[in-house]
C-alpha cells in the first residue's frame, strides 16, 4: 500500500468554555499542587522583573511540561522546529509565536487553522497576562512571567 503525501488535519470547533474566575487564582491553584522544587522553578521566573516568562501544560496529555520563553521569544506548532513543539493534528505546523516586546511578552497567532484561545476568547494577538490560560489545539498552557509576587507561597 502506498502511502499517501497529503496530510490530514482535524478542525476543532471550540466553543467559549464556562469563564475561569480568575486567571491568576488558576495559576495559583496549579502551583500550589506542584512539588516544591516545581514551585521554586515558578518563583524563579515570578521573580525575574519580567525579563522571562514560562508556559506549562496544565491539563490533558503532557501535563506538567514547561518551555522557558526568554527574550527571543518561542515558536509554538507541531512543526519539530517549534520551540514549544504540541505533537497533535488539531496544532498547526507553525501555530503561534510568543515575542517579548517592550511592553510584555506578545502572543500572536500565525494563521492557525484552529486558532488560538486567551481564557476562553478567541485571538489573533494579545499581550499576555501571568496566569492566562492558553489552548491551543486540545493542550492547555498556563503563562508565567514576573508581574506578581503573590501566586508562589
Amino acid at each position: 500500500m502506498e502511502k499517501s503525501t497529503n496530510e490530514l488535519t482535524s478542525t476543532l470547533h471550540l466553543s467559549k468554555r464556562e469563564s475561569i474566575h480568575s486567571p491568576i487564582d488558576l495559576l495559583a491553584d496549579y502551583v500550589a499542587s506542584l512539588p516544591h522544587d516545581e514551585r521554586d522553578v515558578v518563583a524563579q521566573i515570578q521573580s525575574s522583573g519580567g525579563e522571562k516568562a514560562m508556559v506549562l501544560i496544565y491539563r490533558g496529555e503532557s501535563k506538567g511540561s514547561r518551555f522557558l520563553i526568554t527574550h527571543d521569544g518561542a515558536s509554538i506548532g507541531r512543526g519539530s522546529s517549534s520551540s514549544i513543539f504540541l505533537d497533535d493534528v488539531t496544532v498547526s505546523r507553525s501555530h503561534a509565536l510568543i515575542e517579548k516586546e517592550d511592553a510584555g511578552f506578545l502572543l500572536r497567532d500565525c494563521g492557525s487553522l484552529n486558532g488560538t484561545y486567551i481564557n476562553g476568547d478567541s485571538v489573533k494577538e494579545v499581550f499576555l497576562k501571568s496566569g492566562d490560560a492558553i489552548q491551543i489545539g486540545k493542550f492547555h498552557l498556563l503563562f508565567v512571567c514576573g508581574q506578581s509576587d503573590e501566586i508562589v507561597k
